[in-house]
């Protein structure tokens, strides 16, 4: 079973406001996100198709944002997958209510100007009321009956002016998404305005699922997320990391032979690994170290965590300045990824380790031109870079990359 992130129900709202701002950026929400911005497209579409499938979006749009506040107000650190336990009621109302708000506006503004604040006042203190309500029950005369929104109101206490602000807030961050878009040619604009506003609404319906959170026990929740830790096991885990930390006061060889045997099973948590090289490198054991981070690196590839497995290869290159991965395909991707990201001296070192270790392969000429590229970035190195290239030219002289080798070295010459 994958691991489950959870969020204690006691996290400072500040805390959660503040890792709230990535949230719609991560996982299945970043992809959702990115997939309504483009489908908003279909709105160009004329008369009534083109009306239909916006609602059908809208809809889409406030269902998946209605399961993220019941997945956060269940105690879960990260987005749901979508359509994951959301019923099509809530997509469908909170579509209409909040469509009903915006042609409310419309008709105050043409003509009656003098109640247009009132209806936004009104709108933004009890949207967040009917927003929780159809995003758990799915109830539509539910929702707007006053008499629940007090008892939303009443929950919640003085904290409820949280979500009202988020509300205020939302609506003009929209507005001012839409003006800044509106420069824009529309084929341009739609789709970043539909990516601002879906982003925007995640992350007040995340928020709204956080306060929640905070005050389960006064809407009768048991949150899902921690007994599901439980039921995985990661509990486990936690006290078997305590339990070695205690243990190796006294005897840490038992307590690294511990972790080891978990290390072994299925795979672990993180918070295992790290505790374990805590400890190795508290007794020293340098090659331990850099066994395991061979071992470490190559699970953190499999589970798609590149960016966590160049943390360790670092620190392995700290123990160990020739230390490179032991499988040429880990060793590339992470070259690649260190390119990518401008860390220039790591992707040198994984690209000369490569041909180092596998100079026949035949991505190493790739590798090479990786790092003598990286070389060349550096004044102080063109000559390093030349070498290399001439290196790659006379071992691959009829490589696919043999043009760009012969353009690379081009460019230093030029430059000198």
């Amino acid at each position: 079973m994958p691991r489950v992130e959870i969020v204690a129900a006691d996290t400072p709202f500040a805390q959660r406001l503040q890792d709230g701002f990535g949230y719609p950026l991560r996982g299945p929400a970043l992809a959702t996100c990115v997939v309504l911005a483009l489908v908003h497209y279909v709105g160009l579409l004329p008369g009534f198709v083109g009306a239909l499938a916006s609602a059908l979006v809208w809809a889409a749009t406030w269902r998946y944002a209605a399961d993220c506040m019941q997945h956060t107000a269940n105690g879960y650190a990260d987005p749901p997958d979508v359509g994951s336990e959301g019923n099509s009621a809530s997509g469908w109302g909170l579509t209409a209510i909040h469509l009903l708000v915006v042609a409310l506006c419309v008709v105050s503004i043409v003509f009656f100007p003098s109640l247009l604040w009132p209806v936004l006042i009104l709108a933004a203190l009890v949207l967040p009321a009917i927003d929780m309500s159809l995003a758990f029950d799915g109830n539509l005369a539910l929702a707007i009956n006053p008499l629940n929104w007090l008892r939303v109101i009443g929950a919640f206490g003085a904290a409820y002016l949280i979500p009202v602000a988020i509300n205020l807030l939302l609506g003009v961050l929209i507005v001012i998404a839409s003006v800044t878009t509106a420069q824009l040619p529309r084929v341009f604009a739609l789709p970043l305005f539909a990516f601002a506003y879906t982003y925007l609404i995640l992350l007040a319906f995340h928020l709204m699922g956080a306060m929640i959170h905070q005050r389960h026990e006064r809407f009768g929740m048991v949150p899902e997320a921690p007994a599901l830790a439980r039921a995985s096991g990661q509990d486990a885990d936690e006290s078997l990391i305590e339990a070695a930390r205690q243990q190796a006061i006294d005897d840490p060889m038992a307590a690294l032979r511990q972790l080891a045997g978990r290390l072994r099973e299925h795979a672990a948590p993180p918070a295992v690994h790290q505790t374990y090289r805590e400890l190795l490198h508290r007794q020293g054991l340098r090659d331990d170290l850099l066994v395991h981070g061979q071992i470490w690196i190559a699970a953190l590839i499999a589970q798609g965590e590149s960016r966590r497995a160049l943390g360790v290869l670092q620190e392995c290159i700290g123990i160990d300045t020739g230390f490179i991965p032991d499988d040429p395909q880990t060793c590339g991707g992470l070259a690649d990824l260190a390119a990518r990201v401008g860390m220039s001296r790591l992707a040198i070192h994984l690209g000369q380790g490569y041909l180092a270790h596998w100079p026949r392969d035949p991505q190493a000429p790739h590798y090479g031109l990786l790092a003598a590229r990286a070389l060349a970035a550096h004044t102080d190195q063109h000559a390093s870079a030349a070498a290399l290239l001439d290196r790659l030219a006379t071992t691959w002289p009829e490589h696919p990359l043999r043009g760009e080798i012969d353009a690379q070295r081009r460019q230093l010459v030029g430059a000198a």
